[in-house]
């Protein structure tokens, strides 16, 4: 892609964002895009919100599960960024006329300690640079109509984020093992979805590595105390206006998301 085509598509996901309207996907527009294009339309995107204001608080490892790769269509993990106006407090009414087409899923939130440099990151690089990990619930969401998207869509659309609530209860990494960390994800007190720690790449330890040496040619680093959202343990659950959603991750705790009740205007 053609600097201006960068910008161009930059400019629709903007437009989707602001108008509460999903586009079509950029896939139609831009046939001949790849993944590089499309981590440039994310960069785009994340330069001029940094510019208006927005902190990058930290990373998301997107499509991490087979789950999740076989309920989007694709085949690969992506990332993208978490800036600082998507985080929520928990059991705080999360203002829902933000979001498209949200859903929701549980994941294991790991706060670094240290710095993370990539390209030759190892599992003990990883694990040594995480302070504590959280139980977390992150809303996905996705600026692309009906969630019609390809790898280069959902990259372009920053990996389709859209919100990120941490528990509050810290645990060290040396008192859980991951890859066994159960999860029960309830939507309106119904249970919804189960999944464990070892659907994320194995270990969700995998994804902190993979991002690390991913971003780390880029220039990018993860820096002591971002946020890093391995990926979802379980398959992703469409929410709306005043839905309240449970995620209990064993050794963890629980975290609690819960939705206002207006509707976009």
């Amino acid at each position: 892609m053609e600097p201006s085509a960068v910008r161009a598509a930059a400019d629709l996901l903007q437009q989707a964002y602001r108008s509460g309207t999903p586009i079509a996907p950029l896939i139609d527009e831009y046939p001949d895009a790849d993944v590089t294009d499309a981590y440039r339309v994310q960069q785009e995107q994340v330069r001029r919100w940094t510019q208006a204001g927005d902190t990058v608080r930290g990373h998301k490892v997107g499509l991490a599960s087979a789950a999740m790769q076989r309920q989007m269509g694709v085949s690969q993990p992506d990332y993208g960024h978490l800036l600082g106006d998507m985080f929520h407090l928990e059991h705080q009414p999360i203002p829902a006329q933000r979001f498209l087409q949200p859903r929701i899923e549980p994941e294991i939130a790991f706060v670094l300690g240290r710095r993370l440099s990539g390209p030759g990151v190892t599992v003990a690089d990883a694990i040594r640079a995480v302070d504590f990990v959280l139980p977390a619930l992150e809303v996905v969401d996705s600026r692309i109509t009906d969630w019609r998207i390809s790898i280069v869509d959902t990259i372009a659309d920053n990996a389709s984020s859209g919100g990120v609530i941490l528990g509050s209860k810290p645990t060290s990494l040396s008192t859980v093992d991951l890859r066994l960390a159960g999860c029960t994800l309830h939507h309106g007190g119904d249970l919804v979805a189960t999944g464990a720690g070892g659907a994320v790449l194995g270990s969700p330890v995998n994804a902190l590595v993979w991002l690390a040496n991913t971003v780390g040619p880029l220039g990018i680093d993860l820096e002591p105390g971002h946020v890093v959202l391995p990926g979802s343990m379980t398959k992703a659950i469409a929410v709306r206006p005043g839905d309240t959603v449970v995620a209990d991750i064993a050794g963890l705790g629980s975290v609690t998301a819960t939705f206002d009740a207006e509707e976009r205007s």
